[in-house]
């Protein structure tokens, strides 16, 4: 594959990762924030299903393909601006991982609530404050790792 197309596909997988993630946390916490429990339970459903398909796949892509961009266009793999990525790409993970496994207890809280139709229940709210406390790092390196990737700061190895 050329380092053109390559390069292509690194871009697009990384806006699919940052997008979906962005997007769906976004419909996530308008659907906490209106309170009906059947409402949310639907769109986690929905948010649930889009970390799969795109979010998942763009993870397993993303360090493949930087991988072979680096070594295409002979980056040292120990390069600090590289070395920094592959941390912040591991504290992104770190994070999302919690977060997908808080988004399905999330739906499965809010599907019970409604089906019994009580509110939401404390344990939900509790789910939910972890959920949004661990976007923001996750949020904040994957912003790093594109800072490093457009200026690749001259700095450690």
């Amino acid at each position: 594959m050329d380092y053109g197309t390559l390069k292509t596909l690194h871009v697009l997988s990384s806006t699919l990762l940052f997008g979906t993630g962005l997007g769906s946390a976004f419909y996530l916490w308008r659907a906490a924030r209106h309170g009906d429990a059947a409402q949310f339970a639907f769109v986690a459903r929905q948010v649930v299903l889009a970390d799969w398909l795109f979010t998942a796949t763009a993870v397993v892509f993303q360090p493949l393909s930087g991988w072979l961009l680096a070594r295409t266009a002979g980056h040292p793999l120990d390069a600090g601006w590289l070395q920094a990525s592959y941390g912040l790409y591991l504290l992104a993970g770190a994070c999302w991982l919690p977060v997908v496994w808080l988004q399905y207890r999330l739906r499965d809280l809010a599907r019970d609530a409604a089906r019994l139709q009580q509110p939401l229940p404390a344990r939900w709210h509790r789910c939910l404050r972890l959920w949004f406390v661990l976007g923001w790092p996750a949020f904040g390196a994957v912003a790093l790792i594109f800072w490093l990737m457009v200026n690749r700061p001259g700095f450690g190895a």
